[in-house]
């Protein structure tokens, strides 16, 4: 290792003075902490290696010592021991590239290795990892590919397993797939091989702090004012709503906003796989469901817990997302006496939606026919919220649609407002959102003017 030549300098610096106890550096070592973008890391894995090697030597010499540290004091010891160790064995490393070495070691022993920047990075929405070489976050809905890296698979498996460990959540080859939420609320997804094919595959939501309000929305571009007059007032007139879109469009995003809408003195129960939502509301009860155990014992899937709140006396009841049987309970609840109910689901467009809670309810065992199936989504729902992510990653609501009865054996769909965009005169595109018509058909909206 005392070959390594790194950095610019072209001797080794004089070693600082140290004041060693007990293997433990208590010199104060002052260091800005390096990006990963600043230093050529596949050079200096061999350097970080190595130090990795030396810290935890003393550490498990020294156990009982360093249990008592928090994270600062282990921290500084991580710093003078990375310092000493370069120095004394005289490898030409400058500031920032020692900073960077004590810095990734100090992540790698007390947090999540190289996901602990990204985890830290308020505009990362998503990561993630298709095996140990390949890390790609999105920031503003755009993907892009970063140079965090694991040392291999068992490195990063190691990580992963860090991750869930408090969680109490398995992973190994009898349960090679997890989706769990962490404590801060993010979500992380994980399938590890035999069903992954080349390595550990790692998916996670970040979870906002603070939700986006309304006027976020706004001002991002997702809609304009007259969509925001329109929604606001169908939620207060308790509008049964669906907010329609593929992954990653903004779906549980724009259930927050439109949850923000519902008066003060009504009672919501939110019903979650994973719980996401963050309802900017007094009086809300959050259910979430559970996964079975050894052999899928002691699951509470959705479709339970939406027949359980119908028992808890909700004004409202809100569905994450509806993907399974599930379904009719909800249509049902909306169809007796849970007006303003609302939900989302995976499709790309208000046609593609009915199809699809057609084709749920089909899979949940409905009984009745094709016409008495395409009556009750007919009754039971007012308003599709179509949302789309464009090329550009920006996210936008794509149209409001309204369900306006029967027609011929087909559910009528009246689109209300229809998203279009143009170039201006400097080359930007223009967002706007034209009225379809005057009015809706709808009687608890219909006194909304549109255009």
């Amino acid at each position: 290792m005392n070959e390594i030549i790194f950095g610019q300098e072209a001797t080794p610096p004089e070693p600082p003075p140290t004041n060693k106890s007990d293997g433990v550096s208590t010199q104060p070592v002052q260091f800005a902490t390096a990006k990963v973008n600043d230093i050529d890391t596949a050079v200096i894995n061999d350097v970080k290696d190595m130090a990795h090697e030396h810290v935890l030597s003393i550490i498990e010499k020294k156990g009982a010592t360093f249990a008592k540290m928090n994270n600062g004091e282990l921290e500084k010891f991580i710093q003078g021991e990375v310092q000493s160790l370069i120095y004394g064995k005289q490898i030409p490393l400058n500031d920032t590239e020692v900073a960077y070495v004590a810095d990734s070691l100090f992540k790698e022993i007390a947090g999540f290795g190289p996901l602990e920047d990204l985890l830290a990075d308020a505009t990362v929405e998503d990561i993630m990892i298709n095996g140990y070489k390949d890390v790609y976050v999105s920031r503003m809905g755009v993907m892009e590919r970063v140079q965090a890296r694991f040392t291999d698979n068992a490195h990063l498996l190691r990580i992963v397993r860090r991750i869930l460990a408090p969680l109490g959540r398995r992973l190994d080859e009898s349960s090679p797939m997890v989706d769990a939420r962490l404590p801060d609320g993010s979500r992380i997804n994980v399938i590890i091989a035999p069903l992954a094919r080349d390595g550990v595959v790692v998916s996670i939501r970040k979870f906002r702090s603070t939700p986006l309000r309304a006027e976020d929305l706004m001002g991002l571009g997702t809609f304009d004012a007259r969509l925001y007059e329109l929604m606001r007032e169908a939620v207060r007139k308790r509008c049964n709503l669906v907010v329609s879109g593929a992954t990653s469009t903004g779906k549980t995003s724009m259930l927050n906003v439109l949850a923000e809408f519902i008066p003060a003195g009504e009672r919501l129960i939110t019903i979650e796989d994973t719980a996401e939502l963050q309802l900017n509301h007094h009086h809300v009860v959050r259910l979430e469901s559970r996964p079975g155990g050894h052999e899928g014992a002691g699951a509470i899937s959705i479709r339970d817990l939406v027949k359980n709140s119908l028992r808890m006396r909700p004004d409202r009841v809100v569905v994450g997302e509806v993907r399974g049987a599930e379904v009719l309970d909800m249509l049902q609840a909306m169809s007796t006496g849970h007006d303003g109910s609302m939900g989302t689901i995976h499709a790309s467009t208000p046609r593609d939606c009915l199809h699809r809670l057609e084709m749920l309810s089909g899979f949940a065992g409905f009984t009745g026919n094709e016409m008495s199936l395409r009556r009750q989504i007919a009754s039971a729902l007012d308003l599709i919220v179509q949302i789309v992510r464009l090329p550009s990653g920006k996210r936008r609501i794509y149209s409001v649609t309204e369900v306006a009865g029967i027609v011929d054996d087909n559910i009528l769909l009246q689109d209300l407002y229809r998203h279009e965009s143009r170039l201006g005169p400097d080359g930007q595109e223009i967002d706007s959102w034209v009225p379809v018509v005057p009015y809706p058909k709808n009687p608890k909206i219909a006194h909304v003017r549109l255009t």
